[in-house]
């Protein structure tokens, strides 16, 4: 359901994967917006992508203000449920919380994007009614997080591709980062498909390559068991 969604987004372009995932996110959860925010532990800060201007604002104003439902996700690395600002103390966001409800906000859900100890980020959605999500729509919020991590990491990846890249061997670069793969997967215990989504990460909280990290893996110079940050 969530790919059809996203596919049913017309594409424009300058139009990118993760502005189609914020509006198919806003259609299937009934919200007036949704953005995706970048944090990563070397110290990125910036809205990557908003389904509109006032959700673009929203997104902004709490990098501006240094507060809001955006940061206590990402610092706690739980989702922040706000089904109704107007009913929060006000203590909790002074200064985020009246400004977005003067811009007509009246809720905000805001789900940490992170695998493992990574953390790339927020999905924040907006709407301009007060309730909670429901049930199913919980668990569809959910997996548009986990949809957008995932777009974060391929957009990033896309990027450091440059020209260039198409002299080397790329047999052998594949080569390093799958046997990187497999020395991951033993080192954390986990499934292989899980070891690739680490490395991935990894690379895009720490600005580098995915062939870099590979390389670092391969060298011993990096052992996911011992190095979580």
């Amino acid at each position: 359901m969530i790919r059809d969604s996203i596919q049913a987004v017309p594409s424009s372009p300058g139009t990118g994967l993760l502005h189609r995932v914020v509006a198919a996110a806003t259609g299937a959860l009934a919200a007036s917006g949704a953005g995706v925010s970048v944090m990563t532990e070397s110290g990125e800060r910036g809205v990557y992508a908003a389904s509109d201007p006032l959700t673009e604002r929203m997104e902004e104003m709490q990098f501006v203000l240094g507060e809001g439902p955006c940061w206590d996700a990402f610092t706690l690395r739980r989702p922040v449920l706000v089904p109704d600002l107007d009913g929060e103390s006000p203590d909790r966001w002074p200064m985020y919380r009246p400004a977005a409800w003067d811009s007509g906000i009246r809720a905000v859900f805001s789900f940490p994007l992170q695998m493992g100890a990574m953390r790339l980020g927020v999905l924040d959605v907006f709407r301009r009614r007060t309730g909670s999500l429901a049930g199913e729509e919980l668990a569809t919020a959910l997996a548009f997080a986990e949809v957008t991590m995932t777009a974060l990491l391929d957009q990033h990846e896309e990027a450091g591709t440059g020209a260039a890249d198409g002299l080397l061997d790329a047999g052998e670069h594949r080569a390093e980062v799958f046997q990187a793969q497999g020395m991951v997967m033993v080192q954390l215990g986990v499934p292989i498909a899980e070891a690739m989504v680490r490395m991935r990460a990894y690379a895009f909280a720490h600005g580098r390559r995915l062939d870099e990290v590979a390389r670092d893996v391969v060298a011993r110079r990096l052992d996911f068991g011992r190095d979580r940050s």
